[in-house]
């Protein structure tokens, strides 16, 4: 079920809104609990206040023409607050005695089994356990309760008790009363519920809207993914047509892309394969029958004697042509394998272009080709494996011969930028189209044939001087338009102790 990444992005999203919601109600279940005891507990307070003040007025005035008036108002107010808080307000002495009360004590809103439990005496109820009222007595400070009020109730409560201070005749502040507030617990908690009700409500719907959210996006990431695995399907199967048309642009839109770019590669590269084959076949092919037929025909006599010398010679240039491809191939694989170790000296960059140069000079002459030589100084040291570069050398300046008519010139240049040596060989030949320069790197790729005469290469030449410039960390480019020649540029390290000598 849960093998798709489709169904993964469901069970995840659906389990990060599920525990964060848990976590951010847990916290809310508690900061309510705190916050609703505190509220209530507040409000009982000021209650008790209000009735405190009352008493006093009403015990100020017991002598008087306004006591009537103030026993009024300590009623109005006991009943106002009674009905506000949903508690019961008592007015106790410092004996327990209950002197004020709303409700009444002996009213039928009072349950039976709590007046039962009020001791009477002389038709006024008290308190049975001295600890229900003592500590509000003893210590003159406001006291909290939070239970059954020492087995007075029979459901859990929140009790406030609040003292009455007045002075006596010489003056000495006694407690001659306390105000007794006290409510069921589940009316402390009845808001607390209500916000939790609306919580859960609220989670549910965010949780099916989630859900919503998260079939619809998870489509939307799944559903590309899905292409591009059938497509890489496809395309493991050999067919390189398939492409991806996916215009999001965010990481799988970039992968599309890449994924595109990587077909085209592969593409590219199996026609390479196929052209580098048949390439490679032509070239053993061609050479093998030549051979085949001259020794045959020394063999049967077919050949006259005086006559074999040059056919061997013949024999001798094509087995070492082949030998040439052989090697290009084992050396191309060995680099690209990591085998081939440079050996890194110093030497005289110019030298050894002078020489390079003389090693081709029977091709040059044959073409009458000019070479043109431009070096900044006299003695240029690189460090660099000098065999490798001899070889990069070489292969340029016959890629510019190949393409290079006759009387055509070739500019060779070096010469110094910042700490790197610069090598340039340019040739006035027909020029690489843009869509030939992205390839003319890539192993077995030839050039479009138009381009030269010279069509015995293989594509390898230049795959292998981008390995030795690659393996010595440097870089090598090509600059070229159509009808006006190319440029291949690579750079060397600067030898530190020769530096530059002119």
């Amino acid at each position: 079920m849960f093998k798709s990444i489709f169904s993964k992005l469901i069970v995840l999203f659906i389990s990060i809104i599920i525990i964060s919601f848990s976590i951010t109600g847990i916290m809310l279940y508690y900061m309510l609990d705190r916050f609703v005891y505190s509220e209530k507990e507040s409000i009982l307070k000021r209650g008790g206040e209000i009735i405190s003040n009352s008493l006093y007025t009403y015990i100020e005035n017991s002598n008087t023409n306004m006591q009537l008036f103030a026993r009024q108002n300590l009623e109005s107010n006991m009943e106002y607050i009674m009905e506000q808080t949903h508690s019961y307000v008592w007015i106790i002495n410092p004996q327990g005695y209950i002197g004020f009360a709303k409700p009444e004590t002996d009213n039928q809103y009072i349950p039976k089994q709590l007046r039962n439990k009020l001791i009477s005496d002389s038709g006024i109820p008290r308190l049975p356990d001295e600890k229900q009222y003592r500590k509000v007595m003893l210590s003159g400070n406001d006291v909290v309760e939070k239970g059954d009020l020492y087995g007075l109730f029979q459901d859990s409560r929140l009790t406030i008790e609040k003292p009455l201070k007045m002075k006596d005749e010489s003056g000495k502040e006694k407690i001659v009363a306390a105000v007794l507030l006290t409510t069921s617990m589940p009316d402390v908690y009845q808001l607390q519920r209500s916000i939790i009700g609306f919580y859960l409500y609220s989670v549910g719907i965010s949780i099916l809207v989630v859900i919503i959210l998260a079939y619809v996006f998870s489509r939307r990431i799944s559903k590309p993914l899905k292409e591009i695995n059938e497509a890489a399907r496809i395309i493991a199967g050999g067919e390189f047509e398939k492409r991806l048309n996916i215009k999001s642009r965010d990481e799988i839109g970039e992968l599309a892309v890449s994924f595109n770019n990587m077909v085209d590669g592969l593409q590219n590269l199996e026609e390479m394969r196929r052209g580098f084959i048949a390439n490679v076949s032509h070239e053993l092919r061609t050479p093998m029958t030549s051979i085949r037929g001259f020794i045959e025909g020394i063999l049967d006599g077919t050949i006259p004697f005086e006559r074999q010398n040059n056919y061997l010679a013949i024999v001798r240039d094509e087995v070492t042509r082949m030998n040439r491809l052989v090697n290009d191939l084992l050396d191309l694989a060995r680099m690209e394998a990591g085998e081939v170790k440079l050996n890194l000296i110093d030497f005289n960059i110019n030298e050894l272009i002078r020489r390079s140069i003389i090693k081709i000079e029977s091709i040059l002459l044959s073409k009458n080709i000019n070479v043109e030589a431009y070096f900044e100084v006299e003695e240029l040291y690189v460090n660099a494996d000098l065999d490798a570069i001899e070889r990069v050398i070489l292969n340029i300046v016959h890629n510019a011969v190949k393409f290079t008519d006759e009387g055509g010139k070739i500019k060779i240049s070096a010469y110094k930028k910042k700490d790197k040596i610069i090598i340039a060989i340019e040739d006035n030949g027909p020029g690489i189209s843009k869509e030939e320069i992205n390839r003319i790197w890539d192993r077995f790729y030839k050039a479009d044939k138009s381009r030269g005469r010279d069509k015995s290469g293989t594509g390898l030449g230049l795959a292998i001087v981008k390995n030795i410039i690659t393996e010595h960390g440097q870089e090598i480019f090509v600059e070229s338009e159509p009808g006006h020649g190319a440029k291949f540029t690579f750079t060397l390290n600067k030898a530190i102790d020769k530096g530059i000598q002119s």
